[in-house]
């Protein structure tokens, strides 16, 4: 008895050495730079210039935005959050051991509730909290003012979402790729500029289809973006497009160009209602061709970004004048 004993004491004490040495054995490499980890973690928590970055991460935060759908204006983009990352803004002033706010390391915060998760419904401008517009280019005519446009566009170095018509398409390949070579994003306009909200649903299914499929085959583009000609539409219409892959897009300030107003009127009267997220419908006319320049100028002035439907609808945030973590 006494050796079975002393048998089974050894094999405990042996038991008890093992998960010692798997667990806590202070000579492994892992335990050793947990305590290093623990020692740089204590040192950085003692020093005072952690504690104001710390107090700064409340100062700063800025909580995400939800996208959501709007009793008024219908399916609204989230917008992410920004909040301080404290240990790379420590780690920037670290070695010249004081605080300061430009060096600042930010991270963006995504919203819980995305555009893809909400129900088919228009969209009528982005997010109010982002400083960016869009310009709308609903193109079934025009050709003539299209390549001064272009250039104008190019020349302030900027980029829109220009919307198809498919009959246009299929008649004027050439200027649509010079659309898309541009730089420019492509968005479905219907096929022969029909009133979507008056038409069954097998033509509303024929309208969108004839169109994405000669803009495939035409720019090797699929459009994600739907604008119904003269703004007409039904709850249908913006489920079928859903069902295809495309939001309906509307617009929150109207050029009225069509009616060919002075161009500085055309443009005072954008520039006294554009506001943050808003989607500027224009086509390609006399009076957009006359104060294109001016429009972008002017948005410029007022300190917005301009930017493609996509780029207005992305939940990024723009920059705000501090770094932000990668």
């Amino acid at each position: 008895m006494k050796k079975i004993a002393g048998i089974q004491i050894i094999v405990f004490c042996l038991i008890v050495v093992l998960s010692f040495g798997t667990v806590q054995n202070p000579f492994s490499s892992n335990y050793i730079d947990n305590l290093k980890q623990e020692a740089v973690t204590a040192s950085k928590m003692s020093d005072p210039l952690y504690d104001e970055i710390v107090a700064a991460q409340k100062k700063y935060e800025e909580k995400p935005i939800d996208a959501v759908v709007d009793k008024v204006w219908k399916a609204i983009p989230g917008y992410n959050g920004i909040q301080v990352d404290v240990d790379a803004s420590y780690k920037k002033m670290e070695e010249q051991g004081y605080f300061e706010q430009q060096k600042l390391v930010f991270k963006e915060v995504k919203p819980n509730v995305h555009l893809e998760d909400l129900p088919p419904a228009p969209i009528y401008k982005g997010n109010p909290e982002k400083p960016m517009v869009t310009l709308l280019v609903n193109v079934a005519w025009g050709n003539e003012h299209l390549p001064t446009l272009l250039k104008i566009m190019n020349d302030q170095d900027v980029k829109s979402t220009f919307f198809l018509d498919g009959s246009w398409v299929k008649d004027n390949p050439k200027l649509a790729k010079m659309i898309k070579e541009e730089g420019h994003e492509i968005g479905n306009h219907a096929y022969s500029h029909p009133d979507m909200k008056q038409l069954s649903s097998a033509r509303i299914q024929e309208e969108l289809q004839k169109t994405n499929d000669v803009i495939h085959a035409t720019l090797e583009v699929t459009p994600k973006w739907f604008a119904p000609p003269s703004g007409s539409f039904r709850q249908e219409v913006v489920e079928i497009a859903d069902s295809m892959n495309m939001h309906t897009i509307m617009w929150s300030v109207d050029t009225i160009d069509w009616r060919k107003p002075e161009p500085q009127t055309m443009v005072d009267n954008v520039l006294s209602k554009v506001h943050p997220g808003a989607m500027i419908l224009m086509h390609p006319t006399s009076s957009t061709a006359g104060g294109l320049e001016q429009l972008i100028i002017g948005l410029k002035a007022k300190g917005y970004q301009i930017g493609t439907v996509s780029h207005l609808m992305d939940e990024s945030r723009l920059s705000f004048g501090v770094a932000l973590d990668d």
